[in-house]
């Protein structure tokens, strides 16, 4: 599910001095994998197309502020993820930031009944119908969850890059990923659970 990262080979020299054909060969790098992020975070492709556009707008107006200690494709995807949350809060007010995560988040109890996905056949689980419910329940996800889940098991970031992006310990990306995992198993269980009855009719 996840997409690698390429190899980062930019000159800092040039971006910082305004090269355009330097940042033009970074939105080439970067901008499906940054489309994907906003696209999987927001579930609407103009939305996503807006956060894309915003995201390398900042990058070239804020490029002399990047001070090079983290890799350029963190520094993008931390801008993703912020502009993504924002337009999400303005959205729906009540959506809490990465920082302070529902509180609900922190204490409910984890699910307990999970199908076991292995008595289901490969083309079940690969359809078009539940990927489709897959994706809708990423989106159920809270955001403090979602944006975990996406930037590590869909991007394929590590739990370190997680970290630097979202300014989390990795302590509590693994936490807020278990917990994306565990809702995510429990709501696609009811699903898979119907799929499994209505085959043995």
């Amino acid at each position: 599910m996840s997409d690698r990262k390429p190899k980062e080979a930019f000159s800092l020299e040039l971006l910082r001095s305004g090269e355009r054909a330097e940042f033009a060969r970074l939105v080439e790098t970067y901008y499906e994998m940054i489309y994907r992020l906003a696209l999987k975070m927001l579930n609407d492709p103009q939305d996503a197309e807006d956060i894309l556009q915003e995201t390398f707008t900042k990058a070239y107006q804020h490029i002399q502020n990047f001070d090079g200690r983290a890799e350029l494709s963190t520094w993008l995807y931390r801008i993703a993820t912020n502009e993504a949350l924002m337009h999400l809060r303005r959205k729906r007010p009540q959506t809490f930031s990465i920082e302070s995560p529902d509180y609900a988040d922190e204490t409910a109890q984890e699910p307990h009944q999970i199908l076991d996905w292995r008595s289901l056949p490969e083309e079940e689980l690969m359809s078009a119908e539940a990927r489709t419910h897959m994706d809708a329940a990423i989106q159920n996800l809270p955001s403090s969850l979602r944006v975990v889940f996406v930037l590590r098991d869909i991007q394929g970031l590590s739990t370190r890059e997680v970290g630097e992006v979202l300014d989390l310990t990795e302590t509590a990306v693994k936490t807020r990923l278990s917990r994306a995992r565990l809702r995510l198993r429990a709501e696609l269980s009811s699903y898979y659970s119907e799929r499994l009855e209505a085959g043995r009719r």
